[in-house]
């Protein structure tokens, strides 16, 4: 592995106002992967990036970037000099507001021995004509631009992301999260980028470390992280999902009628059943052919394009349970509309049940 966190633990405060904030985190990285940390706020994300940065000290474990150790709590006389070949994207940009962008990027070579053609970088991130400006002179996504050349022209060993695209605003976010994954892809720098931004993470995301409360939830490729969920937060925080009722044996559960298998995380004793709601198939109650499921009434169709998403009621056992359906919008049942009566039923994938 290229970058190795091991064991790693981090509390503030002492006493009875001593908050654990980072509970034995160990993962690793693979050399021009890039790994996304996402969780909500307070998780402990960016007091781990801050670690393997050097902004902040842990109270133990290591850190290993190709073999060798840049922090180990055990071993004091390491100094934070072996940092100089990592780059850091700061949240804020941070960049020296007296300098042009090619002093802020002069700046950053300054520190390495191995520093990438400035020129050259300002060409490939579209900032060369911009080259002799001002920070105030830029928007706020060049100025983003100009953050990340900065941390480049170090050639980094790791390139840290600290939720670099959340001060920019929706458009700007996407097509900058879009070339910071062209990027990154083409200089091939191993990555730690971190984000509460689920779609954000999705998207550029080799692997996917959830974080809750000071530890990984789970770890693996987005893929995976979607339609395996290790744990019910994980599928929760990932995705939309329905807590639907079902009678569970451990390897499938019976929802709505149908029969569901369970992932293997899945409890035995579970009585509620999570399925995604592109897994549910719906019909028009009066066209259903006596298909198996349960009959509910639509509260609201959303048109988003290419998907349409179905809200809607179901009396299921006791109460009213809301579900949502998610299907290519040319499949949506012709006449369909709010209040009109269907069955819902779930397809036979893969299901976590909790």
């Amino acid at each position: 592995m290229f970058l190795e966190i091991n064991n790693l633990k981090k509390s503030f405060g002492t006493g009875e106002s001593r908050v654990e904030v980072l509970k034995g985190i160990q993962f690793s990285v693979e050399k021009g992967e890039i790994c996304v940390l996402l969780g909500p706020s307070g998780s402990g994300k960016s007091t781990l990036l801050n670690i393997i940065g050097g902004i902040d000290e842990a109270d133990s474990g290591s850190i290993v970037i190709e073999g060798e150790k840049i922090e180990d709590m055990n071993e004091k006389t390491l100094t934070r000099y072996r940092r100089k070949h990592l780059g850091y994207v700061f949240q804020m940009y941070n960049l020296i507001p007296n300098l042009t962008v090619k002093e802020n990027m002069e700046v950053g070579a300054y520190l390495s021995n191995h520093p990438l053609d400035i020129n050259n970088l300002l060409k490939t991130l579209g900032l060369y004509d911009h080259r002799d400006k001002l920070p105030n002179q830029l928007s706020g996504g060049q100025q983003q631009r100009v953050a990340l050349a900065r941390a480049l022209a170090v050639n980094p060993r790791v390139l840290l992301l600290d939720e670099p695209l959340s001060a920019l605003d929706a458009k700007v976010r996407v097509q900058l999260r879009d070339e910071i994954r062209r990027i990154q892809l083409e200089a091939g720098t191993t990555t730690v980028f971190v984000t509460h931004d689920q779609e954000e993470a999705l998207t550029v995301a080799d692997r996917i470390g959830v974080m809750n409360h000071g530890c990984i939830e789970q770890i693996a490729d987005p893929q995976t992280l979607y339609r395996r969920p290790g744990s019910e937060y994980v599928a929760t925080f990932i995705g939309l999902t329905n807590r639907l009722p079902g009678i569970t044996n451990g390897e499938e559960a019976v929802v709505f009628g149908q029969r569901v298998p369970l992932l293997e995380a899945s409890k035995r004793d579970a009585s509620t059943v999570l399925v995604r709601p592109e897994n549910l198939v719906i019909t028009l109650a009066a066209n259903d052919g006596n298909m198996v499921g349960e009959h509910g009434r639509v509260d609201m169709v959303h048109f988003l394009g290419a998907l349409a998403r179905v809200d809607l009621t179901v009396a299921a056992g006791v109460g009213h349970l809301p579900v949502t359906v998610q299907l290519p919008a040319n499949e949506l049942p012709a006449g369909l509309t709010v209040g009109s009566e269907v069955v819902v039923a779930p397809r036979p994938i893969a299901a976590l049940a909790v």
